[in-house]
């Protein structure tokens, strides 16, 4: 699969309701991130795909995301691989930020996009 076949869709278009999967490392998480994401840094993603596993219900559909786009292009693809229903969130947190979605920061500080 070529990253131009990839599923993509936009921040905005991803449901409030929909699993999203940060795959960001921890000081990119910590700086801003959606609320109720699942974070799964892509450095320990292959160690921890279980986590993933015990949140994704039959048929649900895992919104990926890291801050441009690239990571996350690489965890779907390999998560479609899997069997699961993934798509890349184009853009990534820097689309999701500038399209107004909600984010939050450890710590109380105001959240931003590292």
């Amino acid at each position: 699969m070529h990253f131009g076949q990839l599923p993509q869709v936009e921040a905005a278009s991803v449901p409030a309701e929909g699993l999203l999967l940060d795959v960001r490392e921890n000081d990119e998480w910590a700086a801003g991130h959606a609320e109720g994401a699942l974070h799964i840094p892509m450095s320990d993603f292959v160690a921890r795909s279980g986590e993933l596993t015990e949140r994704v219900g039959d048929g649900e559909r895992v919104y990926v995301v890291c801050r441009v786009g690239g990571r996350s292009a690489q965890v779907a693809q390999y998560l479609i691989q899997q069997g699961m229903d993934a798509v890349n969130v184009d853009g990534g947190m820097l689309a999701w930020d500038a399209a107004g979605r909600p984010m939050v920061a450890d710590g109380g500080e105001p959240p931003y996009v590292l």
